[in-house]
Order: structure tokens, then sequence, then C-alpha cells
């Protein structure tokens, strides 16, 4: 045991480097502070009726709380079988957010570049480069968690995939099944579907290698284990995978239930879709980026900008410029100036890495580097989404899952991982590689290209770049008639904004020469032997951090931090507070003041009509679309039970509440029942119709109406008298056989309806609404949630982790009994 701490002395002091340096970046995290996260406020509403119920040691799957109710474990559940949940809770129990996501990304690609037989110190200065790139600060500042975390397993992953082809079988095996499962449990099927692009790459192109060396039957063998090791990842999250599968098909993102719509009945609409799509200039970002003057807004001007100096000469006192300039940016002046809407930074992917990314290509030997290649360039193009429509609307259309996900500008963090890996791998080549006359000359190369970019940006940036945005024009006359028709002051500001868009790109292209001549001047430093293997990978590595540090700062920083008591949950409003008087258990709100389908307010007090959820149920997303958008439908808020209408007053703009007397209650029997053929029809009847007089049904329902037993009780009635997400239970007493209709969202796939403790058929109503007809006489009804995709999901996730854990520990044995191996090198064939 003293030899292997010994033998690995190297690797834990990187590790406490590693954690010196997230103190440093993020001391604010250390004293108690946390991120102002926009994301995960708005997580704080969605997650309130669940976090509730778990406060009282109660898992519910179901929750009422937002978008009329859709199942919880779309927004939060424990899965409580999965070993990685625990070792998830673990990490984030040692290291407060988001350190806990730093040092994955951190130790995840240290082990990515050890197994690629980089040295240590330079093994640091990759993971370095890996995780301080830009949009993952950008990711974890937005509160973006498990987008974050799911990215941060892509480098441990790939090591584990390339430790298996490179002969480990049993360990490389057991730890891709290890970060896989963890990589599926951080749930973001999105990052999960770019990484398994690229991974389908890389074993094509070893495919091709074992071909060409006659190597098929360790090929054979390896994939073999990776195969084995997917197949316990998925074990291990079955019941994540198993209930967002069968969910897939009823949500925002599955097939269309309006066949008149125009739109595509299947996946996202493919504008949706592409709306952040990289511009094909913006992807010159990666190297100097304030080049589309970073994110929207004017945040990164000073009192020194052409814009202030406008206003002030205009006259406006100093002291109101500040108040003007916050204004700007809500008629389109910022000094971002690309295609997307709003954007919070760019896709920084740092100076030195760029350098040695383009050196790297004209010497790396290492047999991975045309995947690394192949996979950059199919995640930059695929990231230009509407940009370059041909290969976009190929994917779009023809790839599984494609047209599921929107930000497609999302895919370049598979470019942000193999940059680094190429950068670093020609530090490593120029370490190993004898022929240093070769090497040099592949240096200079490198920066005529790089350095010669970085001067025609800095000499003459407005002979490649608009440095306008394609609504310039039609922002300045907007401008203009805000100003009350001073067009003169308006177009000053339109050409003051475009001069500090100019004199942004130049600064940073400045800033990344600067980096790109010090780069050179090292690598020509260890080329030519001025400076030892070691010394001259800590100089990178301290380069490397201080370029991104620079950079990362201008989003993450310390006034990103705020008091934990200032990052609580929204405060009650007086509306707030009258409306929790109301002890109903089961009612909605609708509060007018918010954006409906982005609402973060009112799912924190009470049952909403609103919320955000990019999850949320396709038939309800129709409902709102087609009975809200143009007008509120008062019939259907009646349906839904909104019991309470909250608005601005338009005299004093102060809240206003109002309650809707023609609520229709929890349930409530129907005199009739109209059928339509289909879901067109249903969405057009309930335009205008009488929810408490008639019910809506489909067609396909009728053979579970008994319409022979149907009859009429004026005085009959159904009333709630337990409510829990999971479990409701109403009484009924009439003397005929009615038709009850329901105010909860229909979803059959765990709904089960029991009628005095027996399983009894219900169906679906007013496009939305569970309907059943109710037997004549005093029954106790219950809707009991359990679906069986999570339950038993749940016990194969069990055995899948003990599985886990024995694979692990069988592999550490074996390793363990190894006898070391000393002078091997990488396969560069």
């Amino acid at each position: 045991m003293g030899n292997w701490f010994k033998r690995n002395g190297i690797h834990f002091a990187i590790a406490g480097i590693f954690l010196a340096i997230c103190f440093f970046y993020f001391t604010p995290a250390f004293q108690g502070k946390t991120l102002g996260q926009n994301d995960v406020t708005r997580a704080q509403s969605t997650q309130k009726e669940i976090m509730d119920y778990r406060a009282k040691d109660i898992t519910i799957l179901w929750t009422n709380q937002i978008l009329g109710g859709m199942p919880a474990y779309q927004i939060w559940a424990p899965y409580a079988s999965n070993i990685t949940t625990h070792v998830i809770t673990g990490l984030r129990t040692v290291f407060p957010t988001p350190i806990d996501t730093v040092m994955l990304f951190l130790l995840g690609a240290y082990l990515l570049f050890c197994v690629l037989k980089l040295n240590p110190w330079l093994a640091a200065a990759g993971a370095i480069a890996v995780t301080f790139s830009t949009y993952n600060f950008i990711l974890l500042l937005a509160g973006h968690s498990n987008q974050a975390y799911a990215i941060a397993f892509f480098a441990p992953i790939v090591a584990a995939v390339i430790m298996t082809f490179r002969g480990r079988y049993f360990m490389g095996g057991a730890l891709l099944a290890l970060f896989l499962a963890m990589e599926i449990r951080a749930n973001h099927i999105q990052m999960t579907y770019y990484l398994l692009i690229a991974l389908l790459l890389l074993v094509g192109f070893e495919l091709y290698n074992a071909y060409r060396n006659k190597t098929m039957p360790a090929f054979v063998k390896s994939i073999a284990y990776v195969g084995g090791a997917i197949v316990l990842a998925l074990a291990v999250n079955a019941s994540i995978l198993w209930s967002t599968a069968e969910y897939s098909g009823d949500s925002y993102r599955g097939k269309s239930n309006l066949t008149s719509k125009t739109e595509p009945t299947n996946g996202l609409d493919k504008e949706y879709a592409f709306q952040w799509s990289e511009g094909v200039g913006e992807t010159m970002t990666v190297l100097v980026p304030n080049l589309y003057g970073s994110s929207t807004g004017l945040g990164m001007l000073d009192e020194n900008s052409e814009l202030v100096k406008t206003l002030a000469a205009k006259g406006l006192p100093g002291d109101q410029i500040g108040g003007f300039m916050q204004q700007l940016p809500g008629v389109g002046i910022s000094t971002y100036w690309g295609d997307k809407q709003f954007t919070e930074g760019p896709f920084y992917f740092g100076a030195i890495v760029c350098f040695l990314f383009v050196f790297g290509l004209l010497i790396v030997r290492n047999r991975i580097k045309w995947w690394l290649l192949a996979a950059i360039v199919l995640s930059i193009l695929l990231s230009w989404g509407r940009n370059l429509s041909f290969l976009s609307d190929f994917f779009f259309h023809y790839f599984p899952l494609y047209n599921k996900f929107r930000a497609v500008e999302s895919i370049m963090v598979i470019a942000a991982l193999c940059f680094p890996i190429m950068a670093y791998l020609a530090v490593s080549e120029v370490i190993t590689n004898t022929d240093k006359t070769y090497l040099f000359s592949k240096l200079k190369i490198a920066l005529y290209i790089v350095g010669g970019i970085t001067l025609l940006l800095i000499a003459t940036p407005d002979t490649f770049f608009s440095f306008r945005t394609a609504q310039h024009q039609q922002i300045i006359d907007y401008l203009t008639q805000a100003l009350k028709g001073d067009s003169g002051l308006a177009s000053d500001i339109g050409k003051a904004i475009i001069s500090d868009r100019i004199s942004l790109a130049r600064m940073d292209a400045i800033r990344t020469l600067i980096f790109v001549l010090l780069t050179f001047g090292l690598m020509w430093a260890l080329i030519k032997q001025k400076l030892n293997v070691m010394i001259c990978s800590i100089i990178l590595l301290v380069l490397t951090l201080f370029d991104f540090w620079q950079v990362d700062k201008r989003y993450l920083k310390e006034s990103s931090f705020v008091d934990k008591q200032e990052a609580t949950a929204p405060q009650p409003r007086e509306v707030d507070q009258f409306i929790q008087r109301d002890k109903d258990p089961d009612f909605r709100v609708i509060d007018l003041t918010q954006p409906l389908m982005q609402d973060a307010v009112t799912p924190y007090f009470y049952k909403s009509v609103g919320g955000y959820s990019a999850a949320r149920l396709k038939r309800y997303d129709e409902l709102v679309t087609n009975q809200f958008s143009k007008s509120l439908n008062q019939d259907v808020l009646d349906m839904l039970n909104v019991k309470y209408v909250i608005n601005a007053d338009p005299k004093t703009n102060n809240l206003a509440m109002q309650v809707n007397p023609n609520a229709c209650g929890h349930a409530w029997f129907v005199k009739s029942v109209r059928y339509v053929a289909n879901s067109d029809q249903e969405m057009q009847v309930i335009s205008a119709f009488s929810p408490k007089d008639e019910a809506i049904v489909d067609k396909k329902y009728r053979s579970l109406i008994d319409e022979k037993q149907q009859s009429q009780d004026p005085n009959g009635s159904i009333t709630l008298t337990s409510y829990n997400p999971d479990h409701m239970v109403y009484q009924s007493g009439t003397t005929a056989t009615m038709v009850a209709v329901f105010s909860e969202v229909y979803y059959d796939k765990g709904w089960k309806m029991l009628i005095d403790g027996k399983e009894h058929p219900y169906f679906r109503a007013d496009y939305l609404l569970r309907a059943a007809q109710i037997p004549v006489g005093n029954h106790k009804i219950e809707f009991v949630f359990h679906p069986a995709s999570y339950y038993t999901g749940e016990g194969i996730s069990l055995a899948g982790s003990i599985l886990l854990v024995l694979a692990l520990g069988g592999a550490a044995y074996t390793e363990n009994r190894k006898k070391p191996v000393t002078g091997r090198t990488e396969d560069k064939r």
C-alpha cells in the first residue's frame, strides 16, 4: 500500500493543485456564498411540491404544481437504487457548488491525458484547458447544472474507451461502465447524444486501424468489453431511461396530436430547434473571444468606450449615462452582434490551445489524430445549424432523436474537448520526437497561420467582419422612435457601438497574439532544449490557466456570487399571501403578469397553469397554444379549475387578483357526452363549450361508456376527500350512472383508477382531462400513480449497481496483480 501511494504521489499532488485553483477562483463558494443562477431559481419553483413532500420523507412521482400536472420524475426523482446517485451526492457533500462540477471536469480530463501517456504536469495543463473552456463556466453561471455535469464526464468516458482499445480491457470496461452510468445519470440526453456521435467516429477509426493492421480479434474483444460496459451503464440507469423513453412520445418533443398543424408532427419545429445556431464567422471566437462582442448587453464597455463618449458629447449628464445605457439593450443596442437572439458569451477554446492545435495538426502522429479532426469538423459544421442547412436538415430529418434537440450550437462542446487533446498531444510529440529541425519548421508554420490571422484582425478587423447585426438599420429606426425622432443621436449611437465592437475585437486579438507568441517562445525553448520538460510543462500549465482565467472572469466572477439569503426562492407578494389563505388543496392559479410558459414565480406558491419545463406534455402545450395565445378561453380556465387570476391594474400597474366564480372544481358530473372524430375536432369544440354540462370525448373511447346505463341525477355529487399528487381520493354519490370529469391531466402510463378498490377504466375528455363513467351509488374513487417503468426500473437499477461495484472491484484487483510495465510508449499506428 505504501508503494502504491509513493507511485501515485504526483497525482495526489496535482489533485491538490486543482483544489487550490478552485479555492482561489471560487473563493466566495468557500465562504458560504452561492451563484445567483436563474435556472436554479426556476428549478426551486418547478420542484416545490416535490421537495415539500420530500421533506416529509415521501417520494412523489407526479406533481400538479406546474403546467397543470406532469410526471415528477421528469423534473426530479431520488433514483435511490442507482449507485451513481450516491456518488454524485457524496461529491456535492464534499465540495460546494460549483466546485463539485469543476473538480469532476479537472480530474476526468486529467485521467484522459494520463491515459494518452502525457507527463503529469502536461496532463494537468490539458485538464485545465478542457475544464476552463469558457462555455463550461457560462453553463455554471446560468445554472445549467445537469448539462455541465454531463459534459464533465466526456473526458473520462473517452479515456475509458481508449484504455479498452489499447488492451486494458477489464479496467477500461469497468471505468467506462462507471463514467457512462454517471453521464446518463446527469440526465442531459442531448449532451450524451453528441458524445455518442463522437464515440461512433472513434470506433470507426479503430475499426479501420484494426483492419489495416490485421488486429481484428483484439478489436472484437474491445468491442465486447465496450458493449458490456454500455449494457451495464444502461442497467444502472434503467429507471431513468425506461420512464423517460415511455414518456417521450407524450412530451413536448413527441409527435403532435393535431394533424392539421403545419409544423412537423414529430420532434421540435425546425426553426425553433435551430434558433441558437453558431454563426459561421462567430466560430472564430474560439481564438478571439470578443470578436463578436461577447455577451448580449453592454457590460463589456467602460467609461472610455465610444458610446459613453458619444452620450457625453451629446450633453447627457455623467450621472445619467449609466441609466441611459441600461435601457439600450432593450432596443437591440448591444456589444454582441451575432445572429442569436441573445447569448451569455462565446465558445472560447483558448489562444494557447488554438495555436498548439494547429501545431498538432502538423506534427502529431498519435493514431487518434484523425478521429479528433473528424469530430471537430463535424461538431463545428453541425453547430452552424440553419447557417449550413443542407447538413443540419439531413441530421434533423434522418438521424434518430436529433430533431428532439434545440440550441444546436451546444455541439461545440465536442470540439471544445478535442481541441485541447490535439494541442497537448503536440507538446508531447515535441518531447518525444528527436527531429528538432522538423519540429521547429512546423512550429513556424503554425505561427504564420495563427499569428497571421490575429495580425489581420488587429490591423483591419472590419475588412473581414461587418460588426453590424442583420437588423442594424431597423434597430436604429426603432431607437429613433424611442428618442422621439432624434435620428442624429440614434445614428451616432449606432456608429459608436460599431466602433466599440471593433475595439473589443482588436484588443482581444492583441491579447491572443501575445499568448501565441509566448507559447511559440516556450515551444522553441523546449525544442532547442533550453528548458527541461518538467519546467516547460509547469510554465505551460500556468500560461494556460492565466489565459482562461482572464476570459472566464468576464462572466463567472466574484460578483456572480450572492449570500444564500439573497438566492432564496421568490418571496410572496400581497396577492400570494391572500390566495395562500385558501385551504383548498387542489386549485389552480394563472398569473397574467408572468410569461405563461416561463413562469418561475406562481408555481412556487400554488398549483399553476403556467411554469417551465422542456419536458412538458405535448398535449398541454397544444392546449395553451390554441386556447390562450390570442385570448384566454374562459371555458378552458374553468375546466382547469382556475380559481384565481392574477393581473395588473391598468391604471396603477399594481397587482390585482380576481376570483373565478365559474371554476368547475376538482371533479363534476356532466349532463351529456359529445363524441368527436379526433384531437383536431376535440380542440375545435372546446374553443366554445360548457365544461360543466358536457364532456368532449374522442370516439375511440366510446366503448368505455355504457350508453344504455347512462342517466341523470341532478343532485349527484363527487368531492375530493384526500389529496396526494400520486394518490387522489374522491367520494361519489348518485342515483344514476353518470360520466364524471376530473380536473386532472390525463396520462395513461402509470395512472390507475380504482372504484371501491377495484380497477376501473377511465378515458380522456376535453382534450386534456381525465373522465370515467361512475356507477350508481356511493363509491370511493381513487387515482393512483404507480408507473412500472420507474418501480421495476429501480429493481433493475439496483441489480446493475451491484454488478458495477463488483466489476470495479474485480478490475482493481486484476490491475493490482499486474507487474508494472516500464518504458511503454503510446501506440502511434
